[in-house]
């Protein structure tokens, strides 16, 4: 698993636009810029659905305040899954929504998991990493089944809220 003071791994995945799937690099698009991420096993799954999205949404405004540039949240679907799930939230155009499809990212960072005997294959941990220029700053994962080091309260506390 990426550990603190490394720099986020070069790859192309997808965005979740309005405008519909875009190529992005997260180590690019990180450069420069003081960024929240959350991760999650999947778009519309109950705690992703009724927690964890709608939790970064509510406090985006107090995130902002603390100095973050941007919120990202990170998931092994499909660029258009995600559109729906942001639109859904409204979340499109606040949240950056990156869709790692085939978990090339997730994987980069260590942070995949095998879920094949829940039926849902390969997914990305649920999680939290605070980057800054393209650097960890810090990382927390869930345990399995768990949501208490991820939401958007305790990044908010990790960040001296």
């Amino acid at each position: 698993m990426i550990e603190v003071g490394q720099s986020i791994p070069s790859v192309t995945i997808k965005q979740a636009t309005p405008e519909g799937p875009a190529d992005v690099n997260p180590a690019e698009l990180f450069a420069g810029k003081n960024v929240v991420m959350f991760s999650l096993p999947g778009a519309f799954t109950p705690t992703c659905s009724q927690k964890h999205l709608p939790g970064y949404i509510k406090e985006l405004p107090q995130l902002k305040a603390k100095g973050v540039d941007m919120v990202v949240c990170l998931s092994v679907n499909d660029a258009w899954v995600m559109k729906a799930w942001a639109e859904q939230h409204a979340a499109l155009g606040k949240i950056v929504m990156l869709a790692d499809g085939n978990g090339d990212f997730s994987k980069a960072l260590g942070i995949d998991a095998d879920l094949s005997k829940a039926q849902m294959g390969l997914r990305c941990r649920r999680g939290l990493v605070h980057v800054h220029n393209g650097v960890v700053k810090s990382i927390e994962m869930e345990a399995p089944g768990k949501f208490e080091v991820s939401s958007a309260e305790a990044c908010m506390l990790k960040l001296g809220a």
